[in-house]
Formats: structure tokens, sequence, C-alpha cells
């Protein structure tokens, strides 16, 4: 894109922008092309807003948030004016606009010399062609993460990326991009505090994270957009953790993920293109085989096969069904369902020519129109197997029709028994800007379909993601209303999240390096607020993984928000249907597949509380090593900031990697706190089980048929359940029917310390409910405990207020192995010792 950068100069103070409000409006001076409006306003306490508009680069019509309420009450506000300045303080933070050249906004904490953002002076917010461009101060020294999800290392700092979304089949996780999520959230993290910087756009543009310099300006940052004007919030933090959830209360918290969907979750593209045996057949034999190794699974995606028309041309034709693959869905779907797994269908969001109700969305005004032509946009579409497509059109979820008609679509595939919806390569990798919008949806307001250019790029092709998830949202909900709506996307804008309660990394390739850089992109994911995020286990194409990577891959995956094997591995004898990764695809490692698969299950109640956590707070389960102990210099170091070898699960686990082949030993730091409190350091939950000191870098034994590094924080906890799939009361779906098993067992891993706690207590809450209500009653169990040489002592509470109560009545307290300390309870309820498990660990139960 041509670089056309005018800088508006001359502001002056809108005439009834008053002296003492904490806000500043200024103009520019009169040009025909350059006078701008620019805006800050303070929103909440460390919530900001910031306008650069003028009337041919207009704030685009459909942000992906609404402005909020000012909300000051309360709060001292201090704001202080001269004739180009305005000072406002407010709860520890001080805002000063400048303009005595251009506009020039400041934010630091009050009483510090050192701003945590400053605009570039003479050069900060600029017209640039149709879009416009804000530049910053750009702090070489400082982590840079969030925008959605970009190329490892976890830090952007020194890169540049574009703002937008494309399906990048077999992308290289450390250079490729764009990838799939398109979500203008900048962070820049500091020992001293954080600011973030996120554009409500759905349009496309770039973030210069300091990878350009200039001798004249030296380091800067530059936010690109390629039309309209700017809208921007800017969120001031002591850390990561406060930006998050004023980022949550901007956008929308994480929605609540039904509880199976933390379970192991399968796929394949192979088996909805069978047709010998007919697809039908080989997913119940699958199911089959899971049973028969002993391995849980609580969901299937199916990918598009089952969609392909049976007759020339045999290309995918969404909503509708392959009867030769799938004689009767309905019947089929009880099958699964009787296995206790649940179903997701594939979704994309085109149409090609062939497909049965093209014309009808044609005569709808369903599809995007070329100007040129007055004709639908028509391009080239993948549709089946590899590299297989013709002639189609994209869904204009602008258009009420279209809308309507998947809605429709999504609520027909649900009547037959389908429980999610997987919204697939609906990143909208549009050919041509210029294309016009229906705008005749109720969606769009009215207010905005008075923008005189209907485009998509002045809207933002990234607004169909988004439209696309509340059409399939709302279809499940309207049908099933008590129900939480599952739906699965791929791409993602900072909106879509309000809709859909999962997504991966996309078409990952099989290698260590990309099971390594993917923990990266999980980091940035979770402070972008997609937390309930994984990949496809194993690597979706490229050559099947070693025994020893699948493994690997798994024990990784395991201990991620997310888990699902999903694949399709293209090669030169089978380009159409692919191979796939199966749990038990290699016999010799399948006992420790099937273990470790297990294990996640037991940890379940562990995982779904984190779930439940970022639903209330937008605490992601996958965490920067940095998370809570940002007063350590080493976790500002390179390679942590890389984000790629080892991440927090949740506050209790540290979890590192093993990232090549033949290695056993894996180096992990351990981070400590500077505070006054004692830090008590680390236990090895593997063995040989040793207690480790905080602060330092620890060579964990690793081998690869045992485990990776797992770390327990001493003084956390972990709730567990059984080791297989459970139903929780209150879930009544047909597939939770189908699970044999009750969550009727509670146990607590403790992991107290050596010796005693010095008077101290540690204290651990987790959250539960019925897994599957729309709306449901949560209940809390809170265990707080301390240690002696001689002794465990604990007290637990239930706060079962809400009305929910679980299966398990009495709870299991699991010492660390090794340790023999005996469990007391300090409120004199029961306890009794119940010997020694499987792993060597004593168990106590305390009684109901």
């Amino acid at each position: 894109m041509p670089q056309k950068e005018v800088c508006p100069r001359g502001y002056q103070q809108v005439s009834s922008t008053e002296q003492h409000d904490a806000s500043v409006h200024l103009r520019s001076s009169a040009s025909s092309k350059t006078q701008f409006d620019f805006s800050f306003e303070t929103v909440r306490q460390n919530l900001f807003r910031v306008t650069f508009a003028s009337p041919d680069h207009p704030i685009a019509p459909y942000p992906s948030v609404q402005k909020p309420e000012t909300n000051l009450k309360n709060v001292n506000v201090s704001v202080k004016s001269d004739v180009s300045s305005k000072t406002i303080e407010i709860a520890g933070v001080t805002a000063r606009v400048e303009w005595e050249h251009t506009p020039v906004v400041s934010l630091s904490w009050t009483g510090s010399e050192k701003p945590l953002h400053r605009d570039l002076p003479l050069r900060s917010y600029v017209a640039d062609s149709t879009g416009v461009a804000s530049y910053s101060v750009h702090d070489r020294t400082a982590l840079h993460v969030g925008l959605g999800e970009k190329s490892a290392p976890m830090d952007l700092s020194g890169r540049t990326f574009q703002l937008s979304a494309t399906d990048c089949f077999g992308y290289d996780v450390y250079n490729t991009d764009p990838l799939y999520k398109h979500i203008p959230l900048l962070v820049k993290a500091t020992p001293e505090g954080c600011v973030a910087l996120f554009s409500t756009t759905h349009g496309r543009g770039s973030w210069s994270v300091g990878a350009e310099i200039d001798g004249l300006w030296g380091h800067f940052k530059v936010y690109r957009q390629d039309y309209g004007g700017l809208e921007q919030y800017m969120m001031v933090g002591k850390n990561i953790q406060e930006i998050v959830h004023s980022y949550a209360e901007l956008v929308g918290f994480p929605l609540r993920v039904p509880r199976w969907a933390y379970g192991y979750i399968s796929g394949g593209y192979k088996y909805t293109m069978l047709d010998d045996p007919p697809a039908h057949l080989a997913l119940l034999d699958f199911a089959e085989k899971l049973k028969e190794h002993g391995i849980p699974c609580s969901a299937h995606q199916m990918s598009s096969g089952y969609s392909i028309a049976q007759v020339e041309p045999k290309v995918r034709n969404v909503f509708t069904w392959n009867n030769s693959r799938f004689p009767d869905p309905e019947d089929w779907i009880k099958k699964m369902h009787k296995h206790g797994i649940r179903l997701i269908t594939n979704i994309k969001p085109f149409l090609l020519a062939s497909h049965p109700d093209f014309q009808k969305l044609i005569d709808s005004n369903g599809f995007f129109k070329d100007p040129e032509t007055n004709e639908p946009g028509y391009m080239q579409l993948w549709s089946a197997g590899g590299a297989t497509g013709g002639e189609g059109c994209h869904i204009d979820f602008t258009s009420k029709e279209a809308f309507d008609w998947w809605y429709k679509g999504c609520q027909s595939l649900k009547a037959v028994g389908i429980d999610g919806m997987w919204n697939d390569n609906n990143e909208y990798t549009l050919p041509n800007d210029d294309w016009k919008l229906c705008l005749d949806d109720a969606m769009v307001s009215a207010d905005a379909k008075k923008a005189t250019d209907n485009s998509v790029g002045s809207w933002g092709r990234a607004m169909h993601t988004e439209l696309m998830g509340k059409s399939s949202h709302d279809a499940l909900l309207d049908m099933e209303p008590k129900n939480r709506p599952f739906v699965l996307t791929r791409s993602a804008t900072a909106g879509t999240m309000r809709y859909s309660a999962s997504t991966w990394s996309g078409d990952n390739v099989t290698s260590w390096e990309s099971m390594k850089g993917a923990n990266a992109l999980s980091l940035n994911a979770g402070m972008s607020l997609l937390q309930c995020e994984g990949h496809d286990i194993g690597g979706f194409e490229g050559p099947q993984p070693s025994p020893e990577l699948l493994l690997r891959w798994i024990q990784l995956g395991c201990v991620s928000a997310r888990f699902a094997i999903n694949c399709f591995k293209t090669s030169p004898d089978n380009n159409e249907v692919g191979e796939v990764i199966e749990p038990f695809m290699y016999p010799e490692i399948t006992p420790l597949v099937r273990d470790t698969i297990k294990r996640r299950y037991e940890m379940l109640p562990y995982i779904y509380s984190m779930g439940l956590e970022s639903h209330m707070s937008a605490t992601p389960p996958q965490r920067w090593i940095g998370w809570g102990y940002e007063s350590d210099p080493e976790v500002w170091t390179k390679v942590l900031k890389a984000g790629d070898e080892q991440f927090w699960f949740g506050d209790s686990i540290l979890v590192g990697g093993v990232y090549k082949a033949g290695v056993t030993v894996a180096n992990v730091y351990l981070p400590r706190k500077t505070s006054d409190q004692f830090d008590y350091g680390y236990v090895n939950m593997n063995a040989p089980y040793n207690y480790l000191a905080s602060g330092q870098w620890a060579e964990i034994t690793s081998e690869w048929r045992e485990s990776i590094p797992l770390i327990a924080k001493v003084g956390g906890a972990i709730p567990v359940g059984k080791n297989v799939h459970t139903r929780v009361p209150g879930d009544d779906t047909d597939a939770s029917q189908g699970v044999e098993e009750l969550d009727d067992y509670r146990g607590v891993e403790v992991f107290p310390p050596q010796g005693t706690s010095h008077g101290n207590v540690f204290s651990n809450t987790w959250y539960e409910d019925d897994g599957i209500s729309q709306k449901p009653a949560t209940s809390s169990y809170t265990l707080i405990y301390s240690s002696t040489d001689e002794k465990v002592l604990i007290d637990f509470t239930r706060d079962e207020k809400s009305g929910f109560k679980p299966a398990w009545k009495e709870l299991d307290i699991i010492l660390h192995n090794g340790d023999e300390r005996r469990v007391f309870s300090n409120s004199g309820q029961e306890v009794v010792a119940k010997g020694v498990d499987s792993r060597g660990r004593s168990v106590y139960t305390l009684k109901a």
C-alpha cells in the first residue's frame, strides 16, 4: 500500500470542551483534506478513549465493542489545564495531553517521571491514504504481548505484524504472518506497570512493534489502519492480570465452556471422507476402539466430508448430508451419544456454485456484490481433499436473509442431534475490499447503516467472522435456552468470543519446533481472552509424528486449556482422504497415551474450575511464567519472555517441556516472589519427587516414557476426580446419559512445605457447577492447610448456598509422594487414613 502520510497541525480546543472536564476535544487547522477531530476521554479510572477522525476518515461503523458509559463515580479526579495541554490525575494515574504541535498523550503513575506510554511528538496521529496511523515511543526493554495469535516467540517486540486473518494451512509457527486471528490488542508490560492499546475496527492494518527505526524519530511503534478513523482504548494496570481484566470489562468476559469440552476431543478429516467402509461405520468403529483401549473421549470433531455431494461435482455443500456415508444421521448420532461422545460439525461460510441453495442466496442478496459487475463477488474456494475447489461466494452476514439462512442451517444440524458447531475457514480472505455489503441485518444499527461507504474494506471483513459466530451461537441457544451453546471457531475478532466458547491455532504441522512454538501462541491467545484455546496434537499437516513426539505432545496437551487430536495429513498417494493420528496408532506406547489422557480426566475438576475462573475474572488457564512474579528480574530475560518452553497451568502447576528427540533433561526456571512473605519454593511432581528452591534454573529429569516436567508450587492444591469420563448431576443431555460413571469422587493433591510452614497457611479455592447450564448455580470449595514437621493441618469449607450440590460427599487429602506426615482437621472433622495409592502417595479421607 502506498504511504501517503499527512500530519494535521494547528490544533485548537473545540469550544464545547469544558476546562475542568476529564477529557479533551481538539480540531486541527482548516484544510480541504487534513482537518481532523481528536478526542481524549477518561472513561473509567484506568480506561481512556482516543479518537482521530475526519469526514472522509470516519470511525468504523461497526466497531468490535460499543462505547461504554463513562463511570467516574466515587473516584477523585484532578484536572489542570493551560493553553496547549491538560493534565488529568485519577486513581494514581496521570494522563497528560499536549497539543502545541500534534496531540501527544502520555500515561504514567502519578509522581513518576517515567511514562508508561507516550505518543511520538510531532508524528503522533497521521492520515495515511484511506486510513490512519498512530505513532508512539518504543521501550526496547519492555515485553509486548497480545494481538490474539501471532507467531512465536511470545514477545512481539522488534517485529511487524499484519492485522488480518488468513487460511495459512501448514504454517511455520515461528515465521508465518498473518495467522488466523484478528485482534488489535497490544499490551506493553514492564516491572513498573503495563499499558494496552486496543483498536475497535474490524478492518485490516498492521502493528510495527519497534521494528522500524529512524534517525530523526528514533525507536518507535506504529499502528497502521487501512481504512477510516481511529477509535482506540488505552488501559493502564500494575500487571498483565489487571490489563486482561480491564480488557474483559470492555469487550466481554469469556463464555462459560461446557465441562465436556475440556475432555479429549478426537478428530480427523479421513473419517468423514470414507466410502468403504462408510463414514458412519468407521466412526462407530473408532468409538469402539477407544472403549477397547480404555481411552476416555468426550467429543468428536466431524470434518466436512459428511457434507460432500454424492454426485459430481463432489464438493462440499454446507448443511447437507452425504447419505451414502451417513444414511441415517439421527440414528448414528444416537449411537455415538451412547458412547458418551458428542459431535461437533464442521461448517464453512461460503457456497460453491453447485450448492442447492446458491441461487437462493443470490436472489436474497446473501453474497457480497462486485460494484464493477453488479454481480455476486465470485472467488476461488477450497472445498474438498487436497486443493480441490471451484468458484463460489462468501456469505455476507450483514444480509438478514443470509444471517437467517445460516441460523436455520445450524438448527437443522442441531435438530438431528449435533451438539456443537465448528465454525471453520472463517478468516474471510476476500480478494476485493471494494465489494459491497447488503447491510439489512438487524445486527447492524440504523446509525451505522447511514455510513456512505458500504464497502468490505471500510466496515472490515473480520466483522463477518463475528456475525457468523453470533448466528451459530444464537441458533443453538434458541433451541436449547437452558444449555450453553458450544461454538468452536478457527478465526476470531475481539467480539467473536462473545459467541464462540473455544478456538485453536489452526492447521499446524508435525514437528518438534511446531509443538514448542505453540506454547507462545497459547500465552498470547490467553492474554487476548482466547482462553479455551489449544492446538491440533501431533500436527494437522505434515508427516506422522514419531511415537516419541506424539507422546511428548500428548503429555504437553493434557496440561493445556483445550486437548484435541485432529489432522488432515495429505500425501502424494492420498490427497483426498488423508491419514489420521489415533491415540492407539502405536501399540508400544498406547498404555502410556491412555494413562496420560486418563490423568487429564482425573484433573478435570482443576481444569474446569480454571474455566469458570476465566469466565468470572478473565484469568487465563495458561499463563506466562512471570504472571504474578513481575518482581523477579529473571522473568524479564529474553529466554523467558519468549514463552515457548514453560508456562503456568493455573496457580499450582508449572509446566516445562522437552522439545527435541532423545532429550531426557529439561532446564526449567522456578520464579521467585520478592515480597516480605516467605517463599516456600516448589516440589517435583515426578520422580525423584524432590523439593526445589525458587529463584533458580533447575535441571529436571524427564524421560519421554514418563512425563514432561511438572512442578507444583508449595502451598498449591489440585482438586481431582475419577480418571474416566464422568457425568455431573444436572447434565441430562443425551450424550451425558451415555456416560456410565458418575462424578462422585473428589480428592485434593496438596503440597505442604517439607517441614513447618512457620505459622503461615495456604488457601486454595475451586469452583463447580453442573457443567452445562447457561445460567448455572455455582458452588465453591476452599481448602486451607498448614504444616509442622509431624503433621498437616487442614480446614475445609463448602459454600453451596447457590443450590448446586455435587455427587461427591467425602474429600480425600492426597499428600506428595514421600510425605509420611499425618493429616488432621483443625475443625475437628473426622480424618481417616486411607493408605498409600498406586503412585506411592499417602491418602487421608475427610469424612462428610
